[in-house]
């Protein structure tokens, strides 16, 4: 079908544009509306109309742990959501570490999906962090980062050769930054909750080592790696310097971690059980502030899904991780925009050329030709958030009746409507 968008507040990043206009959709491209024939036309006054959002940061459970979630299920979460594409994390059983695994998801993605699901592959084999996986043939198989999420490198010198083959096939580096000895099997944020509630903690300084040892082989090479959820101050600072240096580092914060602290685990409640995990007030104020000023480029969810049987245990014995596709433009939009922070243009920048830009994807942006993917929100809808309602199988959320501002309207992929609020 094609479609004329019009009264829209566009904004695109790419082009530098925000203004209220018309946007066409024609044959599954942006189109110019005055010249399209047969079109449905959708009044969009008081909508903000942007480029498809992107999430570098997914765990689409599939294959391995369909129970919380799948490829289907997940995607529809994600247009829910207001993202058009996801990259999918390589931590599955078995591990996205072979062109085989790439084929699986791009022909269940194609069957199934309805946004763009953007393979990852391991960057070592089985993600056990011993030995190089084959990167040469995850590039031949499409994929278009590399990382070993939910678990970090922890040989340095294998690392370095990882950033050399990952340069040498032009794949950026998405890596979860965990020094392993210091994390010492902490299960939150170390320092007065933890001690207060008796939990075993994991200092920041955890990942802050391992970011330095990141910038510094991204200096050594002049290849891109990416911070995946950043979560201390001091990590903020780390990457603030080595990009005013010139150095090709780049950073990602969630929705969680700029909205919520380690406070919040008094209850208990392992909903607010994550990794990194929840910080302090002053870290989280850190991470607003750098994604303000552009420090932090991207926000991505880290969408974790897990099923409630396996949440309902003793904290400790909890897996890490929530769901966040559905509920980041309203938590991030309260939290940066809502509150006067961030100017519009600027946060959107971090849902989609900031991530399109990690990604090496070029001219991401709502020029006449290009895919018609676009997300399309309304900044003045109020509402209460109810997991019940969620298009994920899973509701591992801390966010259950919150009231936040900003909510998803209507996703296009490729031309396509592939979610409507209420319909």
């Amino acid at each position: 079908m094609n479609y004329i968008l019009k009264n829209a507040r566009i904004i695109d990043p790419g082009r530098s544009v925000d203004t209220i206009g018309d946007i066409g959709i024609e044959n599954g491209v942006i189109a110019d509306p005055g010249k399209i024939k047969d079109a449905e036309t959708v009044d969009l006054t008081g909508k903000v109309l942007t480029p498809g959002f992107i999430d570098i940061h997914v765990h689409l459970r599939q294959p391995g742990n369909t129970t919380a979630e799948t490829i289907a299920s997940g995607t529809a979460a994600a247009a829910a959501g207001g993202f058009t594409s996801v990259v999918a994390m390589p931590n599955t059983s078995p591990a996205a570490d072979t062109a085989g695994a790439i084929e699986y998801l791009r022909q269940t993605a194609a069957r199934t999906g309805v946004v763009r699901v953007l393979p990852c592959g391991c960057m070592t084999k089985n993600y056990s962090g011993q030995e190089m996986a084959g990167i040469g043939s995850l590039k031949s198989a499409g994929v278009v980062a590399l990382s070993d999420d939910g678990k970090c490198i922890q040989d340095h010198a294998l690392m370095r050769h990882v950033v050399e083959y990952a340069k040498s096939f032009e794949l950026p580096i998405l890596d979860h930054c965990e020094d392993n000895f210091l994390a010492a099997g902490g299960v939150m944020n170390e320092g007065k909750w933890s001690v207060l509630l008796g939990i075993n903690g994991m200092t920041g300084a955890a990942e802050e080592l391992m970011i330095a040892r990141n910038i510094i082989l991204s200096r050594q090479f002049n290849w891109p790696i990416h911070m995946q959820h950043v979560s201390v101050k001091e990590s903020v600072g780390l990457i603030r310097k080595a990009r005013a240096e010139g150095i090709m580092v780049t950073g990602e914060a969630t929705p969680h971690h700029l909205s919520l602290t380690d406070e919040c685990i008094r209850t208990y409640d392992t909903n607010y059980k994550m990794n990194p995990p929840l910080r302090s007030e002053e870290d989280r104020q850190a991470l607003i502030q750098g994604v303000a000023d552009g420090t932090i480029t991207a926000i991505a969810t880290d969408h974790a899904p897990h099923t409630v049987t396996a949440k309902l245990v003793e904290f400790d014995h909890a897996p890490f991780g929530i769901v966040g596709l559905e509920t980041a433009l309203s938590v991030t939009y309260t939290e940066l925009v809502a509150s006067g922070i961030m100017q519009l243009p600027e946060y959107i920048k971090r849902l989609t050329t900031g991530p399109a830009d990690i990604l090496r994807m070029k001219g991401y942006d709502l020029a006449e030709g290009k895919n018609a993917d676009i997300t399309i929100f309304d900044p003045d809808a109020e509402y209460v958030i109810d997991p019940a309602c969620f298009k994920s199988k899973s509701r591992n959320t801390p966010f259950g009746g919150k009231k936040v501002r900003g909510r998803n309207f209507m996703t296009f992929v490729g031309g396509k409507l592939v979610y409507e609020l209420g319909k």
